[in-house]
């Protein structure tokens, strides 16, 4: 199982002081050269922490797979088929939230999804879509012609029952199970952390996880390489 990097956090520091430090791009750089298989970034419209500069100078550096979140708007779009990213991924995006709170509902979204998804496609780009681990979400993700899907895991993340952790990475599995049936790639992400990434990391059908907090938290103490070392470590193990 592969492990994507998302360094956003690094630029929400550097935001906090709007300094030129730490940058986002340097945390690549550490990220892939311990073994990450790419970067994962989130150009939002509010530019809260990654900026344009950023997602330009990622394309030029980074070895690996640049994977761009964007919402469906037209400026993420433009944005996207001006400077190519290996990936994006569609992903929802609200007005004064913290972080992603949810998968996209591509059900009630399916225009502005389809017209996203064939833009980026005829740009050349692989095409991933943030959904919450729903079978029937996936099979949409499928017909409006994704490549991939992204398990939202940020409801198993949070959850303290034992039993409601079991569901919930239940829920995971049988979403990454359909995926794989229908043609499409699952990968996973969002709240996953040092202590809970082991059991989506034994999930075979998901080829690829995208962590960024926990790492970036964990490398303020320890330094990034150590950081994304470790948790590649624990998805070995798992």
């Amino acid at each position: 199982m592969r492990l994507s990097v998302n360094v956003d956090h690094v630029a929400t520091i550097r935001q906090a002081r709007m300094a030129c430090e730490p940058d986002p791009v340097w945390a690549a750089v550490e990220a892939e050269l311990v073994g990450a298989c790419g970067i994962t970034i989130h150009l939002r419209g509010d530019r809260r922490h990654i900026q344009d500069r950023d997602l330009r100078l990622l394309k030029e550096t980074v070895a690996g797979v640049l994977n761009l979140e964007m919402s469906t708007s037209d400026e993420m779009l433009d944005i996207a088929r001006d400077v190519r990213p290996h990936m994006c991924t569609l992903v929802p995006e609200g007005e004064g939230e913290l972080t992603t709170q949810g998968g996209l509902d591509i059900i009630s979204e399916e225009e502005n999804v389809r017209k996203a998804v064939s833009v980026l496609k005829e740009s050349g780009i692989t095409v991933s879509i943030f959904i919450d681990p729903d079978v029937v979400q996936v099979g949409r993700a499928k017909a409006v012609g994704a490549d991939i899907v992204e398990l939202h895991t940020g409801i198993y993340a949070e959850a303290v029952d034992p039993g409601e952790i079991e569901r919930e990475l239940q829920k995971v599995r049988v979403a990454a199970i359909a995926a794989r049936e229908m043609g499409l790639r699952a990968h996973g992400g969002h709240g996953l952390t040092y202590l809970n990434v082991g059991p989506i990391g034994a999930i075979e059908e998901i080829d690829e996880l995208s962590i960024g907090h926990s790492i970036v938290s964990r490398a303020v103490l320890v330094g990034m390489g150590g950081a994304v070392a470790e948790m590649m470590s624990l998805m070995e193990v798992a």
